[in-house]
């Protein structure tokens, strides 16, 4: 093993875990199996590290592969869940237990997936449209609709809440 091909594969890796893993999380609503999705995704990027010709690429690349293999899990049966169990990722400093956050996460829970998955790939991701369009076989077109009508939704979402909440007190 060529110590160049270890030091690649481990700045790829320090770089990208915490979206990694966020984005797991997302995916699968479950911090046991984020973790497992993230540690299958770097085992297959090692097998395949040859094949990623530009290290700018990287971050696109793994979270097709963490996608791909997150539809492995559920290729025969899809488990029934009950939204994303945020408890589970609190020991992470990324989690913001704020309520605002609260509602937030909870309107990202009631999005189509076909309008959550290109939202996150943008936020969390950080991904342009044409690069969500690549990862998720869709024109830049519809990635784009997408966004927007989950923009959209959750405005109206978050709004409709606030709204309830103001009428409340």
């Amino acid at each position: 093993m060529s110590d160049s091909r270890q030091h690649r594969f481990e700045a790829l890796v320090d770089q990208f875990s915490n979206d990694l893993f966020r984005y797991a999380i997302w995916l699968c609503g479950n911090k046991a199996t984020a973790e497992d999705l993230v540690q299958e995704t770097y085992m297959r990027a090692w097998r395949s590290l040859d094949k990623l010709k530009s290290d700018g690429a990287a971050k696109s690349w793994l979270f097709t592969i963490i996608r791909r293999e997150n539809a492995r899990l559920y290729e025969r049966e899809r488990p029934e869940t009950g939204g994303i169990d945020t408890s589970q990722v609190m020991d992470h400093n990324f989690y913001d237990t704020s309520t605002e956050a609260f509602a937030l996460r909870n309107a990202l829970a009631k999005l189509a997936d076909k309008y959550r998955e290109p939202l996150l790939l943008q936020v969390l991701g950080g991904f342009s449209c044409d690069e969500i369009s690549g990862m998720l076989d869709l024109s830049v077109s519809a990635v784009m609709t997408r966004v927007s009508r989950a923009r959209k939704q959750l405005r109206d979402m978050l709004s409709e809440d606030q709204h309830k909440r103001s009428e409340a007190v």
